[in-house]
């Protein structure tokens, strides 16, 4: 999958989960998930489901720790998906 198509596909995911008040735009590589996108900690397991169910995957907890960013949570799903 290419890059573009992977962060698509991960934006989409996450616009389903944002807050009223927050853009779709807003989301950046950079952005931070809780403190930019203000996603709560429930929707973020929600996010990560999704993203094992899309990319075929399985997120560990320390995996859902370090996912801080949209950029981070880019890093996990690469790593995961080359360990296939």
């Amino acid at each position: 999958m290419e890059e573009s198509t992977k962060y698509d596909t991960l934006k989409r995911i996450i616009s389903i989960y944002l807050p009223e008040d927050v853009s779709v735009d807003a989301i950046g590589a950079q952005s931070h998930l809780i403190n930019d996108l203000n996603i709560n900690s429930a929707h973020l397991v929600d996010i990560v489901l999704d993203v094992e169910d899309e990319f075929d995957i399985m997120f560990e907890n320390d995996d859902m720790e370090r996912m801080q960013t949209v950029e981070d949570a880019l890093k996990i799903i690469d790593i995961k998906r080359s360990k296939k």
